[in-house]
């Protein structure tokens, strides 16, 4: 069973994510998750410090608290469209150390920055 953080954090993340642009109130998140307030603090300032949320301070009822927002994006097929991955006849052999490597792959490194010249 994995630890109990573990669950709370995941928790965590996906209320913010689904509270979408709007965000969370952080106090809400206490309360959603049935933890303290010092925890959801934590989690929070978690969540900041690795780049996963913004916390934009804002007055809810009279008190400070912070909004929470979601800094990921959802996945769509647009965001892989075009990669030459999908298409390649090499894709089984394709991985760190293998007979093809996506870190050496000029397709690839063309499709993620076009702005890099290759003689793909």
């Amino acid at each position: 069973m994995p630890p109990r953080n573990s669950s709370v954090e995941q928790r965590a993340l996906r209320l913010i994510y689904d509270a979408g642009e709007e965000g969370l109130l952080q106090s809400e998140l206490w309360k959603l998750l049935d933890v303290s307030s010092r925890e959801g603090s934590r989690l929070a300032k978690k969540f900041e410090e690795k780049g996963r949320i913004v916390r934009d301070k804002v007055i809810n009822d009279g008190r400070w608290t912070y909004k929470l927002v979601s800094k990921n994006e959802p996945v769509t097929l647009d965001s892989v469209r075009g990669c030459p991955c999908l298409i390649c006849s090499e894709v089984e052999k394709c991985f760190r150390g293998g007979t093809q490597d996506p870190v050496y792959c000029l397709l690839l490194t063309a499709w993620i920055d076009p702005r890099i010249e290759t003689d793909a």
